[in-house]
């Protein structure tokens, strides 16, 4: 049966460590506060009081609730006073040296059978254990941000964590109404360890002005489902905080991928610290605003000068991405040509388009009417020179660079000239699809996302030979059909598929150490950082095929250790546990 924690201690009263009070109070709990001096007590209380009144003023406490709350927690200067409690939780700042002090007094102070718990997000638990006389009792509790609203905390055991206190622990979270999940002490546990990768990576995309600042973001926001981009995130975060967390990370794993990215120094002694100080990679109105404001670095608008007039699209393919692209320009009135290699392929690819259009109208979604005349918009064609009259052509054939090459040359034998070549690939160098045509200036990469007809994002890529005008083009349709063009520069995974893999390999490289379950690391990652997916769960769905040749061909791409393919992810894809499609991946299906 797990211990009674019925007097809490928090020693630290800022954001965090009032928060985490709060969290107790809620519960029942008598917390004794403590901070260094009466000036620090006072703000800790005010915290305390401005978030009971949000609470109180949304509806989520009543006032004699409030007032119950607030008389649970004990406010002090003397670590002394905590001598009864039966869990301490420091929450002060992130200073090994500072930690491991307040360790050894409390050591000193509590009784033998205390836990005491770090709040630290980045610092080694273990370090800190060592400087009491009971590192069989100390534990890391790592609190989210807001600690009242976010559910997750991370209990961090040490190598000599005694297996009762982590259970007692794990208890007394869920008592808290939170979500626990357990993990060894290594930098970063799992939501920082695995976040801060994928946080350094943007940033260094966005030092060598490979992506704007506000495609980065919309391409995670809108094709990953993230509740935020990854630089906004940073913004938020502080990049003070982020650096001291890679920092960190770097020096425990001496992993390139966490050496703080050159510019994240340059901004901070800069001064530009994210929303605290009103600048980051974004400027904000006003210090610890969220209102983001134009400066310099705002695009002037959302079009591009020179695009061409597009009234026929032509689309090569007859599956799932092609008839959802067809579907998606036949929708806004666009004249579709839908070339494929036979008749009976071209009417089956026309039923499919049938099929989604009519699930619309079954929905709700469109009048019987406007899906009848999108259909009429849709010529079928079995020869290329179909597609003669187009003024944009979207390839959108297997992912074979040979097919696709086939397929550039023969289009660039018939369309005229000034039409605009695109290709839906996800992994290939669009160049290559360019050097099959005698006018490379006129193709493109056009990334759409699964579903088409659905998923907003399109990656649009512009090679070294690419024209302006042909990447205009290519936004101003994508505008026009209500997708949210992003440019990016030809190289191995655009922008999605090059922050979305390395950060699953990742993942699999903390399940293949024993670091924590594949459950946990899920749980980590939607709870803790607010993502539609824990990433076991987003390879199961995506194939372990298709992520194994995507972070293999990042790989190949930047030779970048860090980028090869976890040995775990190989095997599994060996042993044909390729996901959902065949039951068996990181999980088992019925």
């Amino acid at each position: 049966m797990a211990r009674e924690f019925s007097t809490v201690g928090v020693v630290g009263l800022g954001t965090m460590g009032s928060g985490i009070a709060e969290v107790l109070a809620r519960s029942g709990v008598s917390v004794v506060a403590v901070e260094l001096d009466e000036v620090a007590s006072a703000r800790g209380r005010a915290h305390l009081e401005h978030s009971t009144d949000r609470a109180l003023a949304r509806g989520k406490l009543d006032e004699p609730g409030r007032r119950q709350l607030l008389e649970r927690i004990h406010h002090t200067t003397a670590l002394a006073d905590l001598s009864g409690a039966d869990l301490v939780i420091e929450a002060i700042p992130e200073s090994l040296d500072l930690k491991a002090e307040v360790f050894a007094q409390l050591d000193k102070i509590t009784g033998p059978d205390t836990v005491l718990a770090s709040n630290t997000s980045s610092l080694s638990v273990t370090e800190i254990g060592v400087h009491t006389s009971r590192p069989g009792k100390v534990v890391g509790m790592h609190f989210f941000n807001p600690a009242p609203v976010l559910k997750l905390i991370e209990v961090v055991r040490t190598v000599v964590t005694e297996p009762d206190v982590v259970d007692d622990v794990v208890a007394f979270v869920r008592r808290l109404g939170k979500t626990p999940v357990v993990i060894g002490d290594r930098a970063g546990f799992i939501a920082n360890a695995l976040l801060f990768g994928y946080l350094n990576h943007a940033v260094e995309m966005y030092e060598q002005r490979y992506a704007s600042r506000e495609d980065l973001d919309a391409a995670m926001r809108l094709g990953c489902g993230y509740p935020m981009g990854p630089l906004a995130l940073l913004d938020l975060i502080g990049l003070d905080t982020a650096y001291e967390i890679l920092d960190t990370m770097y020096h425990q794993s001496r992993n390139r991928l966490h050496a703080p990215a050159p510019l994240l120094k340059q901004m901070i002694t800069a001064g530009l610290l994210g929303r605290k100080t009103g600048r980051g990679f974004y400027t904000y109105d006003a210090p610890d605003s969220p209102t983001v404001v134009a400066d310099a670095a705002t695009p002037a608008s959302s079009t591009m000068d020179g695009a061409r007039p597009v009234g026929t699209v032509g689309v090569i393919g007859t599956g799932t991405m092609a008839t959802g692209i067809a579907e998606v320009f036949a929708r806004k009135g666009y004249a579709v040509v839908l070339r494929a290699r036979t008749a009976d392929r071209a009417k089956a690819a026309l039923e499919r388009v049938r099929g989604s259009l009519g699930r619309s109208v079954a929905k709700g979604r469109m009048s019987e009417q406007d899906a009848d005349a999108a259909l009429d918009r849709i010529t079928p064609a079995v020869e290329f020179a179909g597609l003669a009259e187009a003024d944009l052509v979207i390839e959108a054939v297997a992912e074979d660079l040979a097919v696709k090459q086939e397929v550039f040359r023969a289009l660039d034998a018939v369309l005229r000239p000034g039409a605009v070549l695109a290709t839906t690939t996800s992994s290939l160098p669009v160049i290559e699809c360019a050097a099959a045509t005698s006018r490379q200036a006129d193709v493109v990469g056009m990334h759409f996302f699964n579903p088409a007809p659905v998923m907003k994002l399109v990656e649009v890529v512009s090679t070294i030979a690419t024209a302006p005008e042909a990447a205009a083009t290519v936004h101003a349709v994508c505008e026009a059909v209500g997708k949210h063009p992003v440019h990016c520069g030809d190289r191995a995974g655009f922008i999605v598929n090059a922050l979305l893999f390395p950060y699953l390999n990742d993942a699999v490289k903390m399940l293949e150490a024993h670091y924590a379950v594949a459950d946990d690391i899920d749980t980590a990652m939607k709870v803790g950082c607010g993502l539609p997916m824990g990433p076991f769960e987003l390879l199961d769905v995506v194939g372990l095929d298709v992520s194994l040749a995507i972070q293999r061909t990042l790989f190949n791409e930047f030779r970048e250790a860090g980028f090869a393919p976890a040995p775990l992810l190989e095997h599994l894809v060996t042993a044909g546990r390729l996901g959902r499609k065949t039951g068996k991946g990181f999980r088992d299906y019925t």
